[in-house]
């Protein structure tokens, strides 16, 4: 059964705002992170599968992503399920099953296959599309006579800078599944504008659906963390370890300041041995490495969007000479700052 509401009753939905009275005023580490990424989002098509069916999609970056964003370096998709169920499969991964108001992410566009039931033969999902040019989102229809299922499919693109901290260790396969444990109104009011949004052509609705997707991928990122066992919280998770967490917020606001362990360990409250064992177990790296990589990645964004000399980017990341960033950068990024630089403009 569909859960959503209907296109009339989306006109009356208001988004839940976070109680003012919560926000600590602290650095924000998922968004630092998320900004550092330049994520933008966008959609590829509407499904309508009945049973018996099984179509299979190739990684992100051979498929309909790459053409629609060609200088992304990094592709995440996702679908909505509209309507319906089905299984998600994808090799080395347990298959995970689908309903009605699910969101699943594949982190890294890996190939996968979407199926009413496991063990059948797939279709490539390429030839099911109708022949471009499309006026509007395509709809893939395939399948048999059984109940329909019907899913929204997108992508998000992110640059592929030198360090992606706090991220490196997501699951293949992110599902949140909003109607079937406890209820989650924002995710169900931001994926109700999503589909409401890719059912009609208005003047900015590009615009507007890049906007929810990157609010819906964060949206499940947060699912994520709270969710998330103590045997399963490295490296994501740390937001949740109020010793880990305040030291990430520390280091982020003021990344160029020459900070030591002993600093950090005494600013948060805890001993230098006790700081550096659970920042390393949760993070996977000691605070110091960290914080060279978190200032590569700002001196990546850096270079990437501003016309600063190398010079001056390196004293921005909080670094004392050019010719020590750049050893830095190209252990990171595998060739000096001027020279990644110049790649990434020309792409």
């Amino acid at each position: 059964m569909n859960h959503f509401p209907s296109r009339e009753q989306l006109a009356l939905v208001r988004p839940t705002l976070p109680d003012a009275s919560t926000h600590k005023g602290s650095t924000d580490v998922l968004s630092d992170v998320l900004r550092a990424m330049r994520i933008g989002g966008a959609l590829l098509f509407h499904t309508e599968f009945s049973a018996p069916f099984c179509v299979s999609a190739p990684p992100a970056d051979e498929g309909l992503a790459r053409l629609l964003a060609p200088g992304a370096k990094r592709f995440i998709r996702f679908h909505i399920i509209e309507e319906g169920e089905c299984w998600a499969e994808r090799d080395g991964s347990a298959p995970l099953h689908l309903a009605a108001g699910d969101v699943i992410v594949f982190p890294y566009g890996d190939a996968h296959e979407i199926a009413d039931a496991l063990g059948r033969d797939p279709v490539p999902v390429a030839a099911l599309l109708p022949p471009p040019p499309w006026p509007r989102l395509p709809t893939v229809r395939h399948g048999g006579a059984g109940p329909v299922t019907r899913i929204l499919c997108g992508f998000l693109n992110a640059d592929d800078l030198p360090y992606h901290p706090l991220l490196a260790g997501l699951p293949p396969m992110l599902r949140v599944r909003s109607q079937h444990s406890q209820p989650l109104p924002r995710l169900e009011t931001i994926i109700g504008y999503t589909l409401e949004e890719s059912w009609h052509e208005r003047p900015g609705s590009e615009c507007m659906l890049s906007r929810l997707i990157e609010v819906l991928f964060v949206e499940v990122l947060r699912r994520q963390i709270e969710k998330l066992s103590d045997e399963e919280i490295r490296p994501l998770g740390a937001l949740r370890d109020p010793l880990v967490c305040r030291a990430l917020e520390l280091l982020h606001a003021k990344p160029q300041h020459p900070w030591s362990v002993n600093d950090l360990a005494r600013r948060v409250g805890a001993s230098r041995s006790v700081l550096a064992e659970r920042f390393s177990d949760l993070v996977g790296m000691p605070p110091m490495q960290y914080l060279t990589g978190w200032r590569l990645q700002m001196a990546a964004r850096c270079l990437c969007q501003r016309h600063a000399s190398v010079s001056e980017v390196a004293e921005q990341a909080g670094y004392e000479s050019e010719a020590a960033f750049n050893r830095a950068f190209k252990r990171y990024a595998g060739e000096p700052p001027a020279t990644w630089r110049r790649r990434q403009l020309a792409a």
